[in-house]
């Protein structure tokens, strides 16, 4: 871990505690109405950091929390609460991360330094895909093109605001929530939202 990392993650609390605060990155999208997607979610898939194809369809009638990440940003501490969300909901729950380059040059590394960085720093176990975007652009990978075009998953068009922004999916392939990166992983909401 870098001293960059290091203070990052020592920053962390102080960080939620200012953002909770001044209400910033917390924005929490919920779909009211129960649309349903009209390109089905499990017919995409994703490469993991080790370069295997992972089909979403292998993740039916669990929910699916979906982040992406990067290993040099002030919410890089959530890692520990996404494993720690895993861990609670085994089987039922899948958290899978994307790490990103997107936002300010802040996951320079290959996939090989993510899963090293993950696994040595984090203790991260669950599903990690290959480097790639999300923001839109003609690089943004196929799962955040269907997790933000209401085209696709039938009424959301809200992008990643930032590293760690979060999106579920329930058992049933129906996209519903985004919650803004300074949402913890272990929020009450996001609780709620996986115990639905």
């Amino acid at each position: 871990m870098t001293i960059r990392q290091r203070l990052l993650r020592a920053f962390y609390p102080v960080l939620m505690a200012v953002t909770k605060l001044a209400g910033k990155n917390r924005t929490i999208l919920q779909n009211a109405n129960g649309a349903l997607p009209p390109q089905p979610l499990e017919e995409l898939a994703f490469t993991t950091v080790t370069g295997a194809e992972q089909p979403l369809g292998a993740y039916r009638n669990r929910k699916i929390l979906i982040v992406n990440t990067a290993s040099d940003c002030g919410y890089t501490a959530q890692y520990t609460e996404l494993q720690q969300l895993s861990e609670q909901y085994g089987d039922r729950v899948v958290v899978i991360a994307f790490p990103s380059n997107d936002f300010s040059q802040q996951e320079k590394g290959s996939n090989e330094d993510i899963a090293r960085f993950c696994l040595g720093h984090y203790n991260v176990r669950f599903p990690l895909a290959a480097k790639s975007g999300v923001i839109r652009n003609r690089d943004q990978h196929p799962v955040y093109q269907w997790l933000t075009e209401p085209s696709r998953n039938g009424w959301n068009s809200q992008p990643p605001t930032w590293n760690f922004s979060k999106y579920i999916v329930n058992e049933d392939g129906i996209l519903t929530h985004y919650f803004g990166p300074s949402v913890s992983p272990l929020d009450e909401q996001i609780v709620r939202a996986l115990d639905a």
